[in-house]
């Protein structure tokens, strides 16, 4: 090897470990921290993509009800086990065939491309069941909304997220029209 070559190479180690680090940076910040699932900018991404291979994609919002309540009841460590547990169950429920996200807080969201019609009643009753924290079953509720893209006059993600969005607030109003508690603490 010339004296040219040697030269050049600290600096092009330097640039392979530093690319390294910036491609590793990006993957973590588009996780969730607590609960592992994509962030707003790492599942728009995912979704935008599955939307163009699969215009039939299902979307859905996840707003967890009583959260600060259970906050200020139980502490912040009851409520990131909440979040966990609700992160979990929603990536189950998508499974292999679709891709769950953490919007902020506690609100979620996920996309299916199942290929038969996922059931929501399903999701709405996982995010229903109670959870242990630190000896203590809690309880855990949920309001969910949901948008099929076919179902929309554009098929576009914003679209489908504003559907999806009103959808979760009507199930929050039926709920209070009943006089149901999202969830007592």
């Amino acid at each position: 090897m010339d004296t040219q070559a040697l030269v050049l190479v600290p600096p092009l180690v330097g640039w392979a470990a530093h690319s390294g680090f910036l491609v590793h940076r990006l993957a973590v910040a588009r996780r969730d921290p607590l609960t592992g699932l994509h962030t707003r900018a790492g599942w728009t991404a995912r979704a935008a993509r599955l939307i163009r291979r699969h215009p039939d994609a299902l979307v859905v919002l996840v707003d967890l009800d009583g959260f600060k309540t259970l906050n200020d009841s139980h502490g912040h460590a009851a409520g990131d086990t909440a979040l966990t547990v609700a992160a979990s169950r929603l990536a189950t429920w998508c499974g292999r065939d679709g891709i769950a996200g953490r919007l902020g807080g506690d609100e979620f969201v996920a996309i299916t491309t199942q290929a038969t019609s996922p059931d929501l009643a399903e999701l709405d009753r996982a995010l229903h069941r109670p959870f242990l924290h630190a000896g203590q079953i809690l309880p855990l509720a949920a309001s969910v909304g949901s948008c099929r893209l076919a179902d929309l006059p554009m098929r576009t993600l914003p679209g489908a997220l504003a559907a999806a969005d009103a959808g979760m607030y009507a199930a929050k109003g039926r709920a209070a029209r009943r006089g149901q508690r999202p969830a007592s603490f």
